[in-house]
């Protein structure tokens, strides 16, 4: 292992598990070192996608939820740490899937219990593969002023009194994670602090040891006395005896075993770690401390000694002219949750909307980033805004194109059709533009315009199955399902829709692939034997010509084109363009001087 320092101040980590309090405690921290950037990147919640908000100082910021390991590190590549939060039964099978990322280079296992058999392999390939895994059982580590893992530390309280907001000099390595909070203050008492504090769990096979992190810290010009805490149980401690009789340690070390107190019971304790339990003379805390004396470390007579060798080593230092004492300063205030304080300037209130296509902050507008001004400069059209704002992206021009002549061939389809007919009876009843408008809108659905979405589910599913025609269409049949994006009330086999071929024929020349069309014309053909009206109407030929758009351009995965389908972005491509053609019919009857509209009697069945 040994190399040098884990952490910096601008170390990203992702957080598996959602756990408010010890996100937000990370970023308290970030914000009381003064890091620009947030110490978490994202966060992982298997089967769970979306944000997390959470405040960054007084600004509250959306952390992306991702619901796999894959995901998110593929997402933020700079994020190097992996913070597990998994239940005791999870949490190796998760640290291993971390661990063989290439991105993550430190894996943190908080849970206790893991099985130990699990823990020796997700050790042997973290050595193997040049990693480095802190826990299980641990509460984490933390490097001053920089980084720190989740719950380090405690409270901001005992951060700021620890002096943990600005680095030190020591370095601090314990099994024990609430010892570790102990350590940090008195170390802060009675030198200028530390530089970097471990905590390598209390479980019997550690993933990094105690001579680990001595052995790093003695590469880390900052660090220039290393403090260790063990405890009875184990022999983890004599690595480290070892470490120093070679002389790989030149700097001073204090260490102190605890544990002493288990000779005054008459049978064999077991402390609260699960490697606290003497299993012989060797593994007594008295044999490990005077093994450490012997090696050249620092070791006093008892606990309650431990800080005054600690503050004589540290002066020591000082005096030879290897320490310079830290300047203190002052950190910031953390700002007061809405809860507890309600003043000017230290609430933070929680947001209650969520955008990611646009931001009217600052000078212009954006558009998924993209700058108003660029959007006109680089001559974009209404198919690149809407790629803008409904993908996120910058879609290639052919794929822009396709999406205006979508809008242009279904703005309009004539004053009969249910929606235009609605929106005209509204007008002519004196209501106002959006009133006529919504009420044409209202009629897109299953039977009018709205089986885009539907025909392109169908197909998709279809296709992606290996269903013939055949089997396609007579299955929907025995489920009693129409095939949607098939038939038509006025268009026939002999009759094709003029709009269909238009489509079609731009597909083909400028699509990489035209897959899902091409079967949905052989699902026609088939379809076209049974009756001569059953033809790919335009709902079906959006449909599936919008599925190739989005597979042939390479810039969806499967996952993103299913969601697209399933939250209805295609028939907003209809909405969209049917609302030119409805204005204008709101805008030619009132124009016209049109009176309120009454059906004629003679066009009604009256029965009884």
């Amino acid at each position: 292992m040994a190399t040098g320092q884990l952490f910096s101040r601008t170390t990203q980590a992702l957080f598996y598990n959602y756990k408010q309090l010890p996100i937000q405690r990370m970023l308290d921290f970030d914000f009381l070192c003064g890091r620009e950037i947030p110490s978490v990147a994202g966060i992982i919640n298997p089967g769970a996608e979306g944000f997390q908000k959470l405040f960054f100082g007084q600004e509250e910021i959306a952390i992306p939820v991702h619901s796999t390991i894959e995901a998110a590190c593929t997402a933020h590549p700079t994020a190097d740490v992996f913070i597990n939060f998994a239940s005791f039964r999870s949490a190796a099978a998760s640290s291993m899937a971390a661990l063989k990322q290439p991105t993550i280079r430190v894996v943190a296992i908080i849970a206790e219990g893991v099985p130990e058999s699990d823990t020796k392999q997700l050790i042997a390939y973290a050595r193997s593969n040049n990693k480095v895994v802190i826990g299980p059982a641990t509460v984490g580590g933390i490097q001053a002023g920089a980084f720190k893992i989740g719950d380090t530390a405690g409270t901001i309280d005992n951060i700021v009194q620890c002096k943990l907001y600005r680095p030190g000099s020591v370095g601090f390595v314990s099994k024990s994670g609430g010892m570790s909070n102990e350590m940090y203050n008195t170390i802060a008492r009675v030198t200028d602090g530390i530089y970097e504090g471990i905590a390598i769990g209390g479980d019997v096979f550690p993933g990094s040891t105690l001579s680990d992190h001595i052995l790093r810290f003695n590469n880390i010009p900052q660090v220039k006395m290393m403090v260790v805490l063990g405890e009875l149980g184990g022999r983890d401690e004599y690595s480290l005896v070892e470490a120093l009789k070679q002389g790989k340690v030149n700097k001073p070390v204090v260490a102190w075993v605890s544990g002493t107190c288990a000779r005054l019971f008459k049978s064999e304790v077991q402390f609260g770690h699960a490697g606290a339990k003497s299993g012989g003379e060797m593994e007594s805390a008295q044999a490990k401390n005077q093994a450490l004396r012997d090696a050249g470390a620092v070791v006093p007579t008892s606990y309650e000694a431990f800080e005054i060798v600690i503050k004589e080593t540290f002066d020591k230092l000082v005096e030879q002219g290897k320490i310079t004492p830290v300047k203190e300063v002052i950190p910031p205030q953390i700002p007061e949750d809405l809860n507890n304080a309600i003043k000017s300037g230290k609430v933070r209130a929680p947001t209650h909307i969520i955008s990611t296509i646009s931001d009217d902050r600052g000078e212009e507008p954006c558009y998924a980033g993209v700058p108003m001004s660029s959007i006109v400069e680089r001559g974009y059209g209404v198919g690149d805004v809407i790629s803008l704002l409904w993908f996120k992206r910058s879609l290639p021009r052919y794929c822009t194109h396709f999406i205006e002549i979508c809008i242009m061939l279904c703005a309009d389809h004539g004053p009969c059709v249910s929606g235009a007919h609605n929106t005209i009876v509204t007008a002519r009843a004196g209501k106002d533009l959006v009133s006529s408008l919504v009420s044409g809108l209202l009629t897109i659905g299953p039977r009018f315009g709205g089986a885009i979405d539907d025909a392109a589910r169908y197909f998709k599913d279809a296709y992606d199955r290996g269903l013939t025609p055949y089997e396609f269409v007579e299955g929907m049949k025995k489920k009693g399902i129409r095939v949607p994006g098939i038939g038509h009330r006025i268009k026939r086999g002999d009759n094709r829709d003029k709009r269909v071929e238009l489509l079609q024929r731009f597909a083909r020349t400028h699509f990489p692939s035209v897959k899902y069309m091409e079967y949905a014309v052989q699902v026609e053909t088939y379809t076209l034997s049974k009756a001569n009206n059953l033809v790919l109407n335009v709902d079906g030929a959006i449909g599936s010509l919008f599925l190739d758009l989005l597979a042939g351009s390479g810039m969806f995965s499967k996952q993103e084109i299913d969601e697209i389908v399933e939250i209805g972005y295609l028939n907003g491509l209809f909405v969209l363009a049917r609302s030119i053609g409805l204005i204008g019919h709101t805008f030619d009857q009132k124009r016209l001087k049109q009176p309120l509209y009454r059906h004629p009697w003679e066009d009604v069945l009256y029965t009884k």
